[in-house]
């Protein structure tokens, strides 16, 4: 948890070919929560950049600003500019970056940090199309292409575009709490919490025309989290066999049922850490985990710390 009596400095690297979606998603996410971050653009020489559009964009800094940053954002580019090597104003440019500064990547900006040498060894992700590719240019990155985002200590790496959405919340959440991220999500109208372990890439996300969906029953069982819910409870409750509806399931989230609803509980679990004085018992319980030891293990698994850690760290802004 930050707290930093100025707004913290998130500076944006737009590269020839950026993608211009992707370039805004940190201003206009970081720049809705409430004054807590400032968010500059900037390019590697100070000149505009060409954008995989039809237009160029100018940013207002040129490199130098990189030295002042507390976090940098890599915007993405077209996958046909991305190279094993970086060119050599991209490689002076990110050698101004603080050893402490935090780094994040959007999409195929995770090609960027691969070059500059700052994955190897870490678990990392980039869009899964382009994971084959990666692999072979990077073999010494730990490369998990099913999930939105890792958060990998100071270094983050996300998938593609709106995955730039997910982890510029979860930076909001991190440093100042659910509260003020789920604030920035009703403002942006976006969803406020995909967990970045969900998958990137969902077969069949639509139903086929005339079939029935699961959104009811998922809807149903968030509504009754605390209830020891079985796959027989959910395939009954949508009226499907059990193998109908979990192949269904699937289709539709990406997820088997089991995966989603412990997902769906640690998350209920750790938005009742951070916003009440209930025990790890009576959390476990309100939440569908059968003992305070079943939600430690989940929490742990999930997020890599233990619920009274976790509360500890939402004391403050609570």
């Amino acid at each position: 948890m930050r707290h930093a009596q100025h707004p913290e400095r998130v500076v944006v690297l737009a590269l020839d070919g950026v993608y211009p979606f992707e370039l805004g998603i940190p201003s206009r996410i970081l720049g809705a929560a409430d004054g807590r971050y400032e968010v500059l653009t900037c390019t590697v020489d100070g000149r505009p950049v060409r954008t995989d559009a039809d237009f160029t964009v100018t940013a207002e800094h040129g490199p130098e600003v990189l030295a002042t940053a507390d976090t940098v954002v890599i915007a993405p580019v077209a996958p046909s500019r991305v190279t094993a090597e970086l060119p050599d104003d991209v490689r002076a440019a990110l050698a101004l970056v603080r050893p402490e500064a935090r780094i994040v990547s959007i999409c195929t900006g995770a090609f960027v940090l691969a070059a500059a040498g700052l994955l190897d060894g870490r678990r990392a992700t980039t869009h899964w199309q382009l994971a084959g590719l990666f692999r072979r240019m990077f073999p010494h990155v730990d490369l998990d292409p099913d999930v939105l985002f890792v958060d990998d200590d100071r270094i983050l790496t996300s998938a593609g575009a709106a995955s730039g959405v997910d982890v510029c919340l979860h930076l909001v959440r991190k440093d100042h709490g659910s509260r003020l991220a789920n604030a920035v999500a009703r403002r942006c109208v976006v969803p406020p919490f995909r967990d970045g372990g969900q998958a990137q890439y969902i077969e069949q996300p639509v139903p086929e025309q005339g079939a029935a969906s699961t959104a009811a029953t998922r809807a149903w069982a968030l509504e009754h989290l605390g209830e020891s819910l079985t796959l027989a409870d959910l395939a009954a409750h949508a009226r499907m066999s059990l193998r109908t509806f979990a192949r269904r399931f699937h289709d539709e989230v990406g997820l088997s049922p089991g995966r989603w609803l412990i997902q769906q509980r640690v998350a209920r679990a750790r938005q009742l850490l951070e916003t009440s004085d209930l025990t790890v018992d009576q959390i476990a319980g309100r939440v569908g985990f059968a003992t305070g030891a079943s939600l430690r293990q989940h929490l742990h698994a999930a997020i890599g710390v233990s619920p009274q850690a976790y509360r500890r760290t939402f004391q403050t802004v609570r």
